[in-house]
């Protein structure tokens, strides 16, 4: 297990100091970020309001959310390498950067489990995060164009004065 985490790490470490972080992934990490920021915000307070709420809470959501974002974020570094390989050795890499990432979850959610300093739920509900934000993102990005294209007719109009 060791010696997994240690190739695991080796491999993030050569990929990220070999390239430059394309904005796109930079982009969508920080979405990301920012919609598990305000989701463990809302996990948060559903504890504080059930009467739940202790420390534990605040740690475990800091190791669940913090470790999602960096999953997110080492598939977007993984996804940017791919794309100047081979088809054949770019589904290989991913599939590869899948299994060290899903190892990485498997070993966060163990640690909020069998660790007393972090609450089990408030560690494993933030891993799901990214998955709702990546499905909300279709709706937020049509309303946006929905305001743009309103914005524009407006703009366009003539009062006829």
């Amino acid at each position: 297990m060791v010696v997994c985490v240690y190739r695991a790490t080796l491999i993030i470490y050569n990929a990220m100091s070999m390239q430059k972080i394309d904005p796109t992934v930079k982009k969508e990490t920080i979405y990301i970020a920012l919609f598990v920021i305000v989701l463990s915000m809302a996990m948060e307070a559903v504890f504080l309001i059930i009467g739940k709420w202790d420390l534990y809470v605040l740690f475990g959501n800091l190791l669940g959310g913090g470790f999602a974002v960096l999953n997110f974020f080492l598939m977007g570094l993984t996804l940017q390498s791919a794309l100047k390989k081979e088809p054949e050795q770019a589904a290989a890499s991913m599939k590869l950067s899948q299994t060290y990432r899903m190892f990485m979850l498997f070993i966060v959610a163990g640690v909020g489990l069998l660790v007393p300093v972090f609450n089990a739920v408030a560690t494993i509900i933030p891993l799901f995060f990214p998955r709702i934000a990546i499905a909300l993102r279709p709706l937020l990005d049509r309303n946006k164009k929905e305001e743009k294209e309103g914005e524009e007719e407006d703009a366009g109009e003539d009062d006829g004065v």
